[in-house]
């Protein structure tokens, strides 16, 4: 089955542009588009998109709104993949916080761009984890901490599942964490599965911002 994809933007030429690339692909197939994140609802329910790629600006919702009203009321909702001009976007790190699995810059080479749908489709959300980093960084120390830190508490993550989320938070893949843990990949998946559940995470990409918002662990 082929992975179906939504399209979010305001500008046509855009979609027009994702589109080509996209379906220039065997196994992506370009279900729907849309220009305003006020119509994805009615569009995912009826297309179920495995992936939305979901512009952040847009005139009547922007794409935080529009993630925040897809993964409430969706059932089984799709991945979401922001699209954005600019990574260091305040923009974008809202639309991460409210539960985007990832995104994409518009100046991405086509290359780059099949490569984030299918690994967005596969359900590895951290794209970009430099990237995600920053902006956790940048953002999450801007924001009251209290929230995240009475989370985190309440979440009673063991040893093992703290030294997991510290290493998660600084980008390290499964492999790399269990390398550095001396344990096998398997451990380190259930170890990051169960730090999820514990958080109430969606993916590892908000357990990264729950870390750096609730200063678990520190930028630099």
């Amino acid at each position: 089955m082929p992975i179906t994809v939504l399209l979010v933007d305001d500008e046509p030429l855009v979609r027009a542009g994702l589109r080509a690339v996209l379906e220039a692909q065997p196994d992506i197939e370009v279900v729907g588009e849309a220009a305003d994140g006020a119509a994805v609802i009615p569009l995912v329910r009826q297309r179920r998109p495995d992936v939305v790629a979901m512009d952040v600006r847009m005139p009547l919702m922007d794409g935080i709104e529009a993630t925040r009203a897809v993964l409430r009321t969706v059932h089984e909702p799709p991945k979401i993949l922001v699209v954005t001009t600019f990574e260091n976007d305040e923009y974008v790190y809202g639309a991460l916080r409210a539960g985007a699995d990832g995104f994409l810059l518009k100046r991405a080479r086509p290359a780059e761009i099949v490569h984030a749908v299918r690994l967005v489709a596969e359900g590895d959300s951290l794209l970009f984890p430099a990237a995600v980093r920053q902006l956790a960084a940048s953002y999450g120390r801007e924001r009251d901490g209290s929230e995240a830190r009475e989370a985190l508490e309440r979440a009673g993550l063991t040893e093992r599942e703290a030294d997991v989320l510290r290493l998660v938070a600084r980008g390290l893949s499964n492999a790399e964490i269990a390398a550095r843990l001396v344990v096998g990949t398997e451990t380190v998946k259930s170890h990051v599965s169960s730090v999820l559940a514990k958080l109430g995470a969606r993916d590892r990409t908000q357990a990264v911002i729950a870390a750096y918002e609730s200063g678990f662990v520190s930028p630099g």
